[in-house]
C-alpha cells in the first residue's frame, strides 16, 4: 500500500526518493510525489520548496522531476493508494500546508508532509482549521497534519509534530519537514510502519515506510515502536515516546532485498513468483530436520504444551491458508480450530480463552486489520502468540511471542502465489509438531510426512510442467464474465483461493462453494455460459463429487477438471481435465493451488489486463 521515503543529507537526495518509490511500487498506488527543500541562493536566504506529482507511474515522476531540476539535501516521497479523494494529482502527496491568508490557495505554506493511514477525526480538525483560516485543496485526511502542524508551529518542527500526534485519532506514519528548519525531517508513527535508516558515516539519515525502500542506500535500521516520533538532522538522531520522553531504540543489520529484481525470461513478476515456488518451498523447509517445537521458538514447546485450542486471524489469501489448516489441525492434531477473518474479528463479541492459540498469517507482516486483531486478542486476556510471516523484520513478529518465518523471498506481484504456499507448509508443520506433542503422530508418521515435504518442491515442479495445457484453458475463460469454483474438504479453501485469483487480476465475477452446496443455490447461475472449475483428488471424497459435477453437466455448464491421475476422470462433452501427476494426500492443496494460478495469470494474459498491479488493489494493505 502507501509508501514513504524521507531523508536528510549533504547530497542531493531526490535520486535516492525516486529510487526508493520505485523499490515500493509492488505494494501498490495510483499517484506518486516528491517535495524537497532547496537552500537559499545565498547563506542566511530562505529555503524553498519545490513539489512534482503524479497519477502515472514513478518513471513518469522521475521525467517530471528531471525536467523541472528538482534536486535538494532535504526531501519526502511518498506513493499513495487513493482512501480519502479520488486519485487526482490535487490529492497526491506530498501535501503543503496552505494558510490562513487570501492566497493560501495557490502559494504554498511553510510545512511539507507525507501520510500512510486514516485519520478518523479528520473532518472536526478540517473545521477547526478552516475556522482558523486554513484553506484545503484537497479531499484527503492528510492535508489536516499539514495545516495542524503549521498552525501548532512555534520556531521548533519536533514540538510542532509532538503537539499534532495527540491530537490525531486513527493510524498514521508520517515524515514531514518545514522550509524555517533546513535539513531536518522529523517522522512519527502509531498503527502505520515507519523506519529510520542510517547513513554509512552517520551524518546522513533516511525514513522509509519498508527497509525495502532503503536497499542499496543503508542496511543500518532502527525499527520505531508505536507511538514513536523521531528527529532527524545531520549527524543527529533522536527518538521520542509519544508522551515525549527520549527513548533509545537499537540499530540493527538488515539486508534488504530491492524489489527491482530481474524478470528474467518471464513476461510478469506473477509468473516468475508461480515459478519460483518449488525454490521458496525448498528455502522455508532447509534446516527442517525433524518435527521439533524449537522450529517456532525458543519458547514455542513450553507454549504448545498450554494450549488445547487454535484461533487464526488472517485476511485474503492469508485467511485461504488458515481455512485450509483447520482440516489439517482438527484431522492430524486433533486440536479445535476456528478461522476469523481479522478486519471482523475485533469489531464482535468474542469467547475469549486463554488457553488459545491465536496463530496471525501475513506476507508482509504489516497488514493493519491483523495487527489490530492480534493487539484485540492480546488485549482479552489470550497471550499465547505465534505469527506465520515472510518478514522476520515486521511489526507481526516483534507483536507475537511465537514466529515462523517463511522464506518465499520478496513477492512483487499483488495477487500473492508464492506467500501463500509456503504459508501452507508452515502450518502444516505446526500441525505436526502439535500432533506430536499430543501424541496423535506416531513415528513411521512423522518420518513419511517429512519425506512428502522434501518431495514437494519436485511434486510443485511436475505441476508447472502442466502451463501448455493450462494455457489452453485460459483462451476459454478469457471471454467469460462468471466462473464458480468448487472444492470439498481441505479442497474448499483452495477452491476459494482460485476464485480469488481469478478476480484480483481477470477482473471476471468468480465465486468458490463447497461442491456439496451447489443444489442449495449456485446451480440456478449454472449454464452453457458458466465455467465451473472443480478440484478433483483422489481422495475419500471423489465419489461424492462426482456427483456434484454430474449436476452441473445435467444442466448444459461446463466443467473444467483439475484431477489427480487416478480419478478416472474423463474428457468428454462438457467435461475438461487436465490431470496433475500424483496424488498427495494431505499436503494435496499445494499441489492443486499452484494449476488454479496458472490458470488465472494466464487468463489475465489473454485479457490484456496489468497482471502485477490489478487495479484498486495494493500489495501491503497498511490501512484498514
Amino acid at each position: 500500500m502507501c509508501g514513504i521515503v524521507g531523508a536528510v543529507s549533504t547530497r542531493n537526495i531526490v535520486p535516492i526518493l525516486v529510487q526508493g518509490l520505485q523499490r515500493l511500487e509492488y505494494r501498490g498506488y495510483d499517484s506518486c510525489g516528491v517535495a524537497i527543500q532547496r537552500p537559499g541562493a545565498s547563506p542566511g536566504a530562505p529555503s524553498t520548496l519545490q513539489r512534482a506529482r503524479s497519477t502515472s507511474r514513478v518513471a513518469e515522476l522521475l521525467e517530471q522531476v528531471s525536467a523541472e531540476h528538482i534536486e535538494g539535501t532535504t526531501g519526502i516521497a511518498h506513493t499513495r493508494w487513493a482512501t480519502h479523494g479520488a486519485p487526482a494529482v490535487h490529492n497526491a502527496h506530498p501535501h503543503f500546508s496552505h494558510g490562513p491568508g487570501a492566497q493560501a490557495a495557490t502559494q504554498p505554506g511553510r510545512v511539507a508532509l507525507v501520510h500512510n493511514g486514516i485519520i478518523e477525526n479528520h473532518d472536526e480538525l478540517r473545521r477547526e482549521l478552516q475556522a482558523k483560516g486554513y484553506v484545503f485543496v484537497s479531499q484527503t485526511d492528510t492535508e489536516v497534519i499539514s495545516h495542524l502542524i503549521d498552525s501548532l508551529y512555534q520556531g521548533d518542527l519536533l514540538a510542532a509534530v509532538q503537539a499534532t500526534v495527540q491530537q490525531l485519532h486513527g493510524a498514521y506514519a508520517i515524515a514531514v519537514f518545514c522550509q524555517n528548519e533546513p535539513q531536518r525531517v522529523v517522522g512519527a508513527r502509531a498503527g502505520s510502519p515507519l523506519i529510520v535508516g542510517v547513513g554509512e558515516d552517520g551524518q546522513e539519515h533516511f525514513l522509509a515506510s519498508d527497509a525495502m525502500a532503503l536497499a542499496g542506500v543503508t542496511n543500518q535500521i532502527v525499527y520505531l515502536d508505536e507511538g514513536d516520533v523521531v528527529d532527524l538532522q545531520l549527524g543527529q538522531l533522536a527518538v521520542f515516546t509519544r508522551q515525549a520522553q527520549p527513548v533509545q531504540r537499537d540499530v540493527k543489520t538488515v539486508h534488504a532485498h530491492s524489489g527491482a529484481a530481474e524478470l528474467g525470461p518471464y513476461r510478469h513478476y506473477m509468473q516468475k513468483e508461480i515459478f519460483e515456488q518449488p525454490r521458496a518451498i525448498a528455502d522455508t523447509l532447509e534446516g527442517v530436520a525433524g518435527i521439533t517445537p524449537a522450529l517456532f521458538g525458543a519458547e514455542a514447546e513450553a507454549v504448545f504444551g498450554q494450549i488445547d485450542k487454535v484461533l487464526v486471524l488472517a485476511c485474503g489469501t492469508s485467511s485461504y491458508a488458515g481455512l485450509t489448516a483447520k482440516y489439517w489441525l482438527e484431522s492430524i492434531a486433533k486440536l479445535p480450530c476456528q478461522v476469523e477473518v481479522a478486519s471482523e474479528y475485533r469489531y464482535r463479541e468474542s469467547v475469549p480463552d486463554p488457553k488459545t492459540l491465536v496463530v496471525t498469517i501475513s506476507q508482509s507482516g504489516e497488514t493493519a486489520d491483523t495487527l489490530a486483531a492480534l493487539k484485540h486478542a492480546r488485549s482479552l486476556g489470550m497471550e499465547h502468540t505465534l505469527t506465520i510471516c515472510n518478514v522476520a523484520t515486521s511489526a507481526m513478529v516483534r507483536e507475537c511471542k511465537l514466529a515462523f518465518i517463511t522464506h518465499a523471498g520478496v513477492e512483487i506481484g499483488v495477487a500473492s502465489t508464492k506467500a501463500f504456499t509456503t504459508q501452507l507448509v508452515a502450518l502444516f508443520l505446526l500441525t505436526l509438531v502439535l500432533a506430536k506433542l499430543r501424541g496423535k503422530l506416531p513415528e513411521r508418521g512423522e518420518q513419511a510426512a517429512l519425506r512428502n515435504l522434501r518431495h514437494l518442491p519436485v511434486a510443485v515442479q511436475s505441476v508447472l510442467a502442466l502451463e501448455p495445457q493450462i494455457m489452453a484453458w485460459s483462451e476459454a475463460f478469457a471471454s467469460k464474465q462468471n466462473a464458480l469454483f468448487l472444492g470439498r474438504g481441505r479442497h474448499y479453501p483452495i477452491a476459494l483461493e482460485g476464485a480469488l485469483k481469478l478476480k484480483e487480476i481477470t477482473y471476471i465475477h468468480a465465486e468458490a462453494y463447497p461442491a456439496g452446496e451447489l443444489k442449495h443455490g449456485p446451480l440456478a447461475l449454472v449454464d452453457a455460459s458458466m465455467p465451473v472449475v472443480t478440484i478433483a483428488p483422489a481422495d475419500d471424497l471423489l465419489e461424492k463429487l462426482k456427483s456434484n459435477m454430474q449436476e452441473v453437466r445435467a444442466r448444459g455448464g461446463q466443467l473444467y477438471v483439475f484431477a489427480d491421475g487416478d480419478t478416472r476422470i474423463e474428457n468428454d462433452e462438457g467435461i475438461h481435465v487436465i490431470r496433475l501427476p500424483e496424488h498427495y494426500g494431505a499436503l494435496s492443496p499445494l499441489l492443486h493451488v499452484v494449476a488454479l494460478q496458472l490458470l488465472a495469470y494466464h487468463t489475465a494474459c489473454a485479457r490484456g489486463t496489468d497482471v502485477d498491479k490489478p487495479r484498486n488493489l495494493a500489495k501491503s494493505v497498511t490501512v484498514e
